[in-house]
């Protein structure tokens, strides 16, 4: 939780939501609405950004959640509200004059002793996150059994044809701008900075050959191991791509949306028919849509979608 106050309430803010919440919420920063005092400390809590960059500041860290306490006689903060919708983050308005709230959903709850207003993108209840998390264990047991098999069979074969680790791991950004470490069976060489696939080749007659690595990622094989990601509650069966830490540091503020849900194995612009689709920004706008339009039925329907796409013969995902 990340907490927008001003100077004279940010010490009673921080001692309420402490004091009430029973630890559910893990307060990572402070913003002084009033005056700049980035790099202080107020309450044992960190001022980590100002009104001029706080919204760049959430762009590129891990941020699940905002609380916006104003005093009434403060000016509501139309714009930094503006961005926060725009990059999907949960806000918690303290509800102090406020009129009109963007925001696809809303719901008046309780956080510390402040009535707020929640507004998000999408909204699970607690029978719906428990079932998505439900289906993802199951799944994501099934998925390591099947890793294993595929292990058995394929590990040596990699091995031969490059020696080193069967698996590679990379670090990629998840729900809200968490890091974790993504797993997939090895494909390509182990070389710094050599993007040949294992086992391609070029015939003295210009010929290309593929190998190993190829029929790995054609088939999506590589992508088994993440089930354990799964498993770890890093990523979900269904959600959006887990983008690079390179990745975000491009991003725009309407990018950010696509990190509002955890990242899937598989989602919806890979079985649109356009998982070949190179424009960044429908990519996003596939994303967002998943995000807005989220239900159990959806992710079941895209699951469904997956096994098609797997078996045709030019659905590699």
């Amino acid at each position: 939780l990340l907490i927008v106050t001003t100077r004279a309430s940010a010490e009673d803010v921080i001692k309420n939501v402490r004091a009430e919440n029973y630890d559910m919420f893990n307060i990572s920063g402070l913003v002084i609405s009033d005056s700049d005092m980035t790099g202080r400390t107020i309450g044992g809590v960190k001022v980590v950004a100002n009104m001029q960059n706080v919204s760049k500041y959430i762009l590129k860290n891990w941020v699940d959640e905002v609380f916006i306490n104003m005093e009434s006689r403060t000016e509501y903060p139309q714009e930094l509200v503006d961005d926060l919708v725009e990059m999907g983050v949960v806000v918690h308005f303290n509800l102090y004059n406020i009129e009109n709230v963007a925001g696809n959903r809303h719901a008046v709850e309780r956080l510390g002793n402040y009535t707020v207003l929640t507004s998000s993108m999408n909204y699970a209840t607690n029978k719906q996150a428990f079932a998505k998390r439900t289906m993802d264990i199951a799944g994501g047991i099934v998925g390591c059994i099947l890793t294993g098999i595929i292990f058995i069979f394929i590990a040596p074969v990699i091995y031969i044809s490059s020696p080193g680790p069967i698996f590679f791991s990379q670090t990629r950004v998840g729900q809200n701008g968490r890091r974790f470490k993504i797993y997939k069976f090895r494909s390509m060489y182990k070389m710094d900075f050599d993007p040949r696939i294992i086992g391609n080749k070029i015939l003295p007659d210009g010929t290309k050959k593929t190998g190993i690595g190829h029929f790995i990622r054609v088939t999506s094989l590589d992508e088994f191991p993440q089930f354990f990601n799964v498993l770890k509650g890093d990523m979900s069966l269904v959600g959006t791509r887990p983008p690079t830490e390179d990745e975000v540091e491009k991003y725009d503020l309407h990018h950010r949306a696509r990190l509002a849900t955890k990242p899937g194995i598989t989602g919806m612009w890979q079985v649109s028919g356009r998982s070949k689709i190179t424009d960044f920004e429908e990519i996003v706008r596939l994303d967002t849509e998943y995000i807005e339009k989220w239900s159990i039925g959806l992710d079941i329907k895209i699951l469904v979608k997956t096994v098609g796409v797997l078996f045709r013969k030019d659905g590699a995902m």
